[in-house]
């Protein structure tokens, strides 16, 4: 089964896409297969049911009973490698 990985941004069109586009890519060169979805962050808790990682672009204004790791980091290319790393271990059940 597929993991899930929910991205989310403010308003959820440009800045979570352009991450979850990014965070496929790299899960599928690592041979990973995830559904990545998209959503601005007012709807991120309804999506992050079943997910097994939240990568939010902007601070949540709660916390969520879903591992995080920093869209940010995907977005600017900082600590992206760190990131991924935690991603994978997440969505491979390390």
């Amino acid at each position: 089964m597929a993991a899930k990985i929910v991205v989310a941004c403010g308003s959820g069109v440009a800045t979570s896409e352009m991450v979850a586009a990014k965070i496929r890519r790299l899960l599928a060169d690592e041979g990973v297969d995830a559904e990545v979805v998209a959503v601005d962050i007012v709807h991120a808790e309804a999506a992050l049911a079943g997910a097994d990682a939240f990568v939010p672009v902007v601070r949540p204004e709660r916390e969520y009973d879903v591992p995080t790791v920093s869209g940010v980091a995907f977005l600017t290319g900082m600590n992206q490698d760190k990131e991924l790393a935690r991603l994978l271990e997440l969505v491979r059940g390390e």
